[in-house]
């Protein structure tokens, strides 16, 4: 398999050397990594080249590194049904930086992009409707960046006497973020039921 994925990597690289960066097969997987730039055109070569005919768009995600200064991989998992082959393409992009959208060419990955979008906080340009999806529309943040506190920034409840939803700031008590990963068990000084028949064998 990783021959045949190394000669499709070569004629990817080969008819479309202004978008391809760099690519390599890993754990028999190919991997292309493409310029921001190109992706929208890119993606409509790989689905329409008689050799490649990614058709099927499987996913679209991405990768937070913030110690770099492009801090973003958004990543794009395309299937060939055709050829029974996968390619993983790799964009990288700073934090301020928009990504093409490539709804144009495939309609599916409308709510991909969004997904991204609400996650990560990286803009689509182009995409027709880009708002969050997962979260609420007043949700504070980018719940997959690295630096998103895992107790978010605000929680919501239903409040009686206003009869709503409200939101309020995140209020917890330190003690409740330490955790000494200790059993509650440990140092118990009293016999659970069942154990007086271990030491009975003991005997």
């Amino acid at each position: 398999m990783s021959e045949v994925l190394k000669e499709l990597g070569q004629h990817i690289e080969l008819k479309r050397p202004d978008c391809v960066l760099a690519w390599d097969v890993t754990h028999d997987e190919l991997n292309v990594d493409v310029a921001p730039s190109n992706i929208e055109g890119f993606v409509e070569f790989l689905k329409n080249d008689s050799t490649c005919k990614f058709s099927t768009l499987i996913d679209i995600t991405a990768v937070d590194y913030p110690e770099r200064a492009k801090r973003f991989d958004v990543v794009y998992h395309f299937l060939s049904m055709y050829q029974n082959h996968r390619i993983r393409l790799r964009v990288s992009i700073r934090e301020d930086e928009m990504v093409p959208s490539v709804t144009e060419v495939h309609p599916s990955a409308n709510w991909f992009e969004r997904e991204v979008f609400d996650m990560f906080g990286i803009l689509f340009s182009g995409h027709p409707d880009l708002r969050r999806i997962l979260t609420d529309y007043g949700f504070r943040g980018y719940p997959l960046r690295k630096d998103f506190p895992t107790t978010g920034y605000t929680e919501v409840r239903y409040d009686e006497e206003k009869k709503r939803v409200v939101y309020e700031p995140v209020n917890l008590v330190q003690e409740y973020r330490q955790f000494d990963f200790m059993s509650p068990w440990e140092g118990a000084q009293y016999v659970l039921p069942g154990d007086e028949k271990q030491e009975e064998k003991a005997d």
